[in-house]
């Protein structure tokens, strides 16, 4: 890759990545450190780099990035049991969208992940399995997983509108 690739690379997925890693991790300041972080690895190995595979480099690195960010910071917390009944949304309201991202915000991290690769930035399921480091049929359970999730916690079309 050269340094016009790699410039270009910036100009046309920075904005993405950024937006994939600010909806997981929700806090704008982090985000941005892990796509800077991102985007540096990717400058440290730009040579080895092929130019046509760099926004899956770039998603998979951002992706890696963030995860060990979170666990740096977390440093393994206990997962308490989830009651479903406790994430069923019965009351109305008009704003799909915000009702959506608040469901997305109570899905597991790597659900999440996922859902938002497939369905907000496009990737196929084997690019998703390239770029989290799980198989194919991982990221199929685990988007299925938080599919049927967000489908229960949504509620019926009539509880929106």
């Amino acid at each position: 890759m050269t340094v016009r690739e790699y410039n270009k690379a910036v100009e046309d997925f920075s904005s993405s990545v950024y937006r994939f890693i600010l909806k997981n991790i929700k806090d704008k300041d982090r985000a941005r450190d892990v796509v800077q972080d991102s985007f540096e690895k990717l400058w440290i190995k730009h040579e080895s780099v092929n130019a046509e595979k760099v926004k899956s480099y770039l998603f998979s690195t951002a992706y890696h990035t963030m995860i060990d960010t979170i666990r740096k910071e977390s440093r393994m917390t206990e997962l308490e049991k989830v009651h479903e009944k406790d994430y069923l949304h019965e009351t109305q309201y008009s704003d799909l969208n915000e009702i959506l991202h608040h469901a997305l915000n109570l899905l597991p991290e790597i659900q999440r992940s996922v859902i938002l690769l497939r369905d907000y930035e496009g990737y196929s399921y084997d690019e998703i399995a390239e770029i989290t480091g799980l198989n194919e049929s991982q990221v199929k359970v685990y988007i299925y997983r938080g599919r049927v999730f967000l489908k229960n916690y949504i509620g019926s079309p009539e509880k929106v509108i």
